[in-house]
């Protein structure tokens, strides 16, 4: 009984952390719909000479102000677009899951694995450790989810056998 309590509370605090993930998708998404690529690449300059002055060749600094470069380059509708999408199915699916409706699980183990292989996808064309670990996150997040629904599964399965 110990190892089920303990899978259960780790998907919960799993399914949270996607929880506040996903607002944070959206919130980002949101600030790149309405500031201008230019405004967004004039602040990270501004960090980083403020912020960063002690370290302006830091690897971390170089990599955020290229990032910005390419984004006021590149534009942002699609960063926007996809994340606004990827925040608003996940949290739909953490809402969900905490209401406990059985037909979610199976829903975001499917959706979880699609967002897994994407990930893998982007791995080879940016090699960002970040999405590796993000997908072992995943990984970790679609077992929970899988054990959790084989849980509620046999809990209303005890209901319906008791009626």
């Amino acid at each position: 009984m110990q190892r089920k309590s303990i899978l259960h509370q780790s998907f919960e605090v799993g399914i949270s952390l996607k929880g506040v993930g996903a607002l944070f998708e959206i919130a980002s998404g949101m600030v790149l719909w309405f500031v201008k690529p230019s405004q967004m690449n004039d602040i990270v300059r501004w960090l980083g000479e403020n912020v960063l002055a002690d370290a302006p060749h830091h690897p971390f600094a170089v990599q955020v102000l290229n990032a910005s470069q390419r984004f006021a380059d590149n534009g942002t509708t699609f960063a926007s677009l996809y994340l606004l999408a990827h925040g608003v199915v996940k949290l739909a699916l953490v809402i969900c899951l905490m209401l406990n409706k059985i037909w979610a699980y199976p829903l975001t183990i499917v959706v979880f694995c699609a967002f897994m292989v994407y990930q893998v996808r982007r791995f080879t064309h940016t090699h960002s450790w970040a999405l590796i670990w993000l997908t072992v996150f995943d990984a970790v997040i679609v077992y929970l989810t899988w054990q959790e629904y084989q849980e509620q599964k046999a809990k209303r399965s005890e209901k319906i056998a008791v009626q």
